[in-house]
């Protein structure tokens, strides 16, 4: 697809690395505000609206998705080689997102899993040449290539999406801002008796009510808000799909589990290491979209391995 932007449009390059595809979704989800976007901005490469398979000179590039494979190791770079500007667009693309969890994992468990032993796999063997080989480990797009400007979420709702592309032509910083998932939540938060933690299956919620404080552990106050809140106004704990706050990023001492447990603790009558010991039990869930980052894989605090052996340990 070719849009007929003006000449004076920005021109932008999309990639589309190891991730889903959700951000691309995202796209197509600002609905008739693409057609605003589409006078200013002239989409050259995207693989869901066109044929383009090179990559031409542009201003901006977005990128999704986490490198995984030296395919998105090679996309990565031509991506910087041809484009002025880099967003790495998505919690894949900026810590690694749900992909990250292959970091606890070797390459021949994930084989193992996916092709050796897998019911549906016909071959049961390793893939062939035409798979691109894994890279050692699963990273975020800045260990690879520089990036200009980061867009976390899963994906980042279309709002943010569009107003990223409008501040690019306008020339001024997005509107995103370092407020958390909770700053839009419109449950209240009060100290109640509730002694146990909760399953998200486990009864149904008081609707006004904090999930912390009926005993639901929810990433709210530790995720930021790359996504206007719709699952806990919509009664779904939020799992921190875009990420977590800048204070737990950028400080070593800080965790998302003993944020989570400080303050569940103060509204219910679960005592903290109770909350620490359950969200470690459940760390491939609750850090699934920043463990493959630095800035939560390589804190002293992080210890998913052993937490991990810990839980296993529990079942045998």
């Amino acid at each position: 697809m070719e849009n007929a932007a003006p000449n004076n449009a920005v021109t932008v390059n999309i990639e589309w690395l190891s991730d889903c595809g959700g951000c691309h979704v995202a796209i197509v989800d600002l609905h008739e505000k693409i057609l605003q976007v589409l006078q200013s901005v002239s989409i050259q490469r995207c693989p869901v609206l066109t044929d383009q398979k090179g990559y031409p000179p542009a201003r901006v590039g977005l990128v999704s998705g986490a490198i995984r494979t030296e395919h998105d190791r090679h996309a990565a770079e031509e991506m910087r080689k041809s484009c002025e500007l880099i967003i790495a667009w998505g919690s894949c693309a900026v810590y690694g997102g749900i992909v990250g969890a292959g970091i606890v994992h070797s390459r021949r468990e994930i084989f193992d899993t996916v092709y050796g032993n897998n019911k549906t796999t016909l071959t049961h063997a390793d893939p062939t040449s035409r798979v691109s080989p894994f890279e050692q480990s699963v990273l975020p797009l800045d260990r690879v290539i520089d990036v200009d400007l980061y867009l976390p979420g899963c994906p980042p709702h279309p709002a943010f999406v569009f107003d990223a592309l409008i501040a690019l032509v306008e020339g001024r910083t997005p509107k995103a801002t370092k407020k958390t998932v909770c700053s839009r939540c419109t449950r209240r938060m009060e100290k109640t008796d509730v002694d146990r933690i909760r399953s998200a299956s486990e009864g149904i919620p008081d609707p006004e009510k904090c999930f912390l404080s009926q005993g639901y552990i929810c990433m709210g106050s530790t995720t930021l808000d790359r996504c206007l809140s719709p699952c806990p106004t919509n009664g779904v704990v939020c799992t921190g799909c875009a990420g977590a706050t800048m204070q737990i990023l950028t400080e070593p001492n800080r965790d998302i589990r003993t944020e989570i447990a400080e303050r569940m603790s103060r509204l219910t009558a679960i005592p903290r290491d109770a909350v620490v010991r359950e969200i470690e039990r459940t760390a491939k869930s609750h850090y699934s979209y920043t463990m493959a980052t630095s800035m939560i894989g390589e804190k002293p605090t992080f210890l998913i391995r052993k937490w991990l052996a810990d839980a296993e340990a529990t079942y045998e």
